[in-house]
């Protein structure tokens, strides 16, 4: 018993030496390959999404693209669904999310987070011909559409929702009008962009959270040089303009506050 507890007791020692010298080394290591891999969905527009050329696009898209020309690196984005990106980051498929990752004490306890980088308040959505769903609170019983491990769906069920599971913004609007879905609670952002373009969508916000979400730039536990290399990143950013420009670019404002 004692030997298997040792045994046990040195295996995990070696394990998280090793992993803390992985962490410690994947500044390092990206600036060797002169690249860093970065997840996102490419299907959740503005912030990430192909325009009508197919070009991979959008607010965060861009934020990226300038961290990693301020990390001397090449971005290499590599899009995945919402619901199976944080595997994605675990399984070392990419380096960092960037896919308006909202900043939780429980996300926290497993992963590193940079400076929120964008903050948004949630929307409540609903069928322009709905009347009966005014407040959060009326979401009781109703059926909201919502990706399975948003903040989104964690704020629909705290008030009573039954959850639809979709796999990004566009299809909980596609539920809404076809009435498949009652309502969505989703970023109040991608609402707004999608209602400029495409201002007769039957669809209407009748609530929003007063207080906003903060969204951060997502890593694996453990790598403070990288965190701290891309918060000097955003930081620049904003001193220079850089992020104020890209920023009035997607929603005429500066969305970091």
């Amino acid at each position: 018993m004692l030997t298997a507890c040792g045994k046990t007791q040195n295996q995990a020692t070696t394990q998280t030496d090793n992993q803390a010298a992985g962490s410690k080394n994947l500044l390092k290591q990206i600036k060797a390959d002169r690249k860093i891999k970065i997840g996102t969905e490419g299907t959740y527009a503005p912030f990430s999404y192909h325009d009508a050329s197919g070009k991979l696009t959008g607010f965060d898209i861009e934020i990226a693209e300038e961290v990693a020309n301020r990390l001397g690196v090449k971005p290499e984005f590599i899009e995945t669904p919402w619901d199976g990106i944080f595997a994605g980051l675990d399984s070392k498929r990419f380096d960092i999310i960037v896919n308006q990752v909202g900043i939780r004490p429980d996300r926290q306890e497993k992963y590193d987070f940079s400076e929120s980088y964008i903050v948004s308040k949630p929307f409540l959505i609903v069928h322009k011909d709905n009347e009966t769903i005014k407040s959060f609170a009326d979401l009781k019983g109703k059926k909201a559409a919502q990706t399975l491990t948003s903040n989104f769906k964690d704020i629909a069920l705290s008030n009573g929702a039954e959850i639809v599971g979709v796999e990004g913004f566009n299809q909980s609007v596609d539920l809404i009008l076809s009435k498949r879905a009652d309502a969505t609670v989703n970023d109040g952002l991608s609402y707004l962009d999608f209602k400029k373009q495409k201002p007769d969508a039957p669809i209407k916000a009748v609530a929003e959270l007063d207080e906003p979400a903060q969204m951060g730039i997502m890593l694996r536990k453990g790598n403070k040089e990288l965190v701290e290399a891309i918060n000097k990143a955003l930081s620049d950013m904003k001193k220079d303009g850089t992020y104020l420009s890209i920023s009035q670019k997607y929603f005429e404002t500066d969305v970091s506050k």
